[in-house]
């Protein structure tokens, strides 16, 4: 298949309406979270619990923000690669960068066969984007590009910082319900007044809710910034075709060889689901992805100009 260095198609209109709504969406979301972590720290020790709590969280935030991309990369085995190793990739690369007004990230390939590729860094100055041996394999150039267009996307749209902190968040409020239980069962939360004791329920209830939740919340964030990494990458290349097709043989792929080094702390970095699972909408709530069919059904709808949040 040619690949087609014109930035729009004839036909296809540019969707600039949708993304508004997705990054408040988002931000809905994330003001969740940090009102289920908010009312668990007023339980745990008051207001001076909840901003000691908070502290503690922040600090883990920075801590896993500054550093997430060389943990993403060394705990997927990934390798720099140079110009004269990978050229059509910095060829892509490049010109998708020139184009998006981005730095040129870091480029790395990762020793597998299962077709797949994810963007980590604090911000686009420390970007890099890495690709699996097995996606170079089995993409054209076109579909290639439609791939690395969304990697950048998620790099220009500050999605790794979000994602970053969503996860510590969720990861906060699982801790402050371990927190929680623990007290409740070592009779940490004191007094036998009928106030006391429905306020040790109510401890006990945030705590075996709350972090369910904010897991579903924090999935859902990131299930809502691979929407508009796809819309993003669509709009850059002009060629959202390109993107669905890509998507369809990766996900063909991820099933024939499923990746070796998946884990839930990085899963939701990666352009598909390294994970397996079947397609029920209960299963789809602790998906880090929304459903390949419906990303290729907005790709598709892209090119009428129908827009999404």
């Amino acid at each position: 298949m040619a690949w087609n260095e014109a930035a729009t198609p004839r036909g296809m209109n540019r969707p600039t309406g949708g993304f508004g709504r997705n990054y408040l969406k988002t931000a809905m979301l994330m003001a969740f979270l940090i009102a289920i972590l908010a009312i668990g720290g007023q339980m745990v020790g008051g207001t001076g619990g909840m901003l000691l709590f908070g502290a503690i969280g922040l600090v883990f935030n920075f801590l896993s923000y500054w550093f997430s991309d060389r943990i993403a990369l060394m705990a997927h085995r990934a390798q720099p690669v140079t110009r004269e190793q990978l050229p059509e990739v910095y060829d892509i690369v490049e010109r998708l960068t020139r184009k998006a007004g981005l730095p040129m990230p870091r480029v790395f390939v990762i020793p597998s066969e299962t077709p797949n590729a994810f963007a980590t860094g604090r911000n686009p100055k420390h970007a890099a984007v890495a690709v699996t041996e097995g996606i170079l394999r089995i993409l054209d150039r076109r579909q290639l590009e439609g791939v690395l267009a969304h990697e950048l996307a998620h790099v220009r749209n500050r999605d790794i910082l979000i994602a970053t902190v969503a996860a510590a968040v969720a990861g906060l409020i699982a801790s402050l319900g371990h927190m929680i239980q623990w007290g409740a069962i070592l009779g940490g939360f004191g007094g036998r007044s009928d106030e006391d004791r429905g306020n040790v329920f109510a401890a006990l209830a945030w705590a075996l809710l709350a972090p369910i939740i904010a897991m579903i919340v924090q999935l859902a964030v990131s299930r809502s910034r691979e929407f508009g990494a796809d819309a993003s990458g669509a709009e850059l290349t002009g060629d959202p075709d390109a993107l669905a097709d890509a998507l369809l043989a990766l996900e063909r792929g991820n099933e024939v060889r499923p990746y070796a080094f998946a884990g839930p702390a990085t899963a939701h970095l990666f352009i598909v689901n390294p994970f397996r699972g079947a397609g029920s909408k209960m299963l789809q709530l602790f998906s880090t992805h929304p459903p390949i069919e419906a990303r290729v059904e907005r790709l598709r709808q892209m090119r009428r100009g129908v827009r999404y949040a």
